[in-house]
């Protein structure tokens, strides 16, 4: 095959003194981003068989939720298991997840990121029915921007979800007296964020002393919500926290991991309930390492919005957060 000639100059082009310089070899640029290797598709009958495994794990849980419900309404009567009754607290606690995991998912979308749809994790027999959903990103995120976009929009989207699902289950949850006959041996107490408090007092005032609110099952869900929301906004690792620590802090995010593991290990003292989620983050900081992986901009700072927006991520996480989830409390009897 020829190859095309140079033009020559002639009267209508004149020779430029800078065409007889040697030409410098173009600055070398950033390095491509990697790709997916081939074959890496979804497979959405696996997302599909996940989620309706997990629809049937919660709403199995919210059946029985809803039967202690009305159980305590109805004292000495023993209501029906009608499983229907658990898409209550189902319904509401996969919209939560599931806003949660589209926003990450939309907003890789938006910058052309390579991302598998959610998966659900179903889990039977677990006092929630569920450990989630989570999406894989199958490309690095190029620049801090896109990674804190995609980073904060989940927590934003499901906390979006969260707040009504809150105060509709509050205003289901009517106060009861306390029980004629105190209850006997162990019991699961929940700890309650501090919306959780700000909801039950804006929608039922001051609660008398020995009174409490007969969870209504839309608002356990919402109680989950908030809890999954404070998990995740952890500024720690490969978290929504830390991919949005990162992209304030830069390489000053290790500290803030560093930091942020030790606060949750004393946790882990303080309530058992913590020591599974602290283990998980500690296998997480072995596997990949406390450092953030880098962008390519990783020296550029983030706009004064978005550190706006951080900010209000930190509200979210303060008024999620309950520093003892779950708690055991009674006799163990004789």
């Amino acid at each position: 095959m020829s190859q095309p000639l140079s033009p020559v100059p002639g009267p209508t082009q004149p020779a430029r003194p800078e065409d007889a310089r040697p030409r410098q070899p173009p600055a070398p640029g950033p390095p491509p981003l990697p790709r997916p290797a081939a074959g890496r598709r979804d497979r959405p009958l696996v997302n599909l068989a996940l989620l309706l495994a997990t629809i049937g794990s919660t709403t199995w849980l919210g059946a029985r939720l809803h039967q202690t419900y009305t159980a305590n309404l109805h004292p000495g009567t023993d209501p029906p298991f009608v499983l229907w009754h658990g898409l209550w607290y189902g319904l509401t606690v996969l919209a939560i997840l599931g806003v949660h995991e589209l926003g990450h998912y939309w907003t890789c979308r938006r910058y052309r990121i390579d991302v598998s749809l959610p998966y659900f994790l179903p889990a039977p027999g677990l006092m929630i029915g569920t450990l989630g959903a989570f999406i894989r990103l199958r490309e690095a995120v190029p620049t801090k921007r896109m990674l804190f976009d995609i980073g904060v929009a989940g927590p934003i989207a499901g906390f979006a979800v969260a707040v009504p699902a809150l105060f509709l289950g509050v205003g289901l949850s009517p106060v009861m007296p306390p029980p004629e006959v105190p209850d006997e041996g162990l019991r699961l107490h929940i700890g309650l964020p501090l919306l959780f408090r700000l909801a039950v007092w804006t929608v039922w005032g001051a609660i008398p002393e020995g009174h409490g609110l007969n969870l209504h099952p839309m608002l356990f869900a919402a109680w989950v919500g908030l809890l999954a929301t404070a998990l995740n906004l952890f500024p720690i690792g490969q978290l929504d926290g830390g991919h949005i620590s990162y992209a304030v802090f830069g390489s000053r995010s290790t500290l803030v991991t560093l930091g942020a593991a030790a606060v949750l290990f004393a946790l882990a003292f303080h309530s058992p309930s913590w020591i599974v989620w602290a283990v998980l983050m500690v296998v997480m900081l072995f596997t990949l390492g406390p450092r953030h992986p880098r962008t390519l901009d990783h020296y550029v700072p983030l706009d004064r919005t978005r550190l706006f927006v951080a900010a209000f991520a930190l509200v979210i996480f303060v008024l999620c957060f309950t520093p003892a989830p779950v708690q055991i409390v009674g006799d163990f009897g004789d």
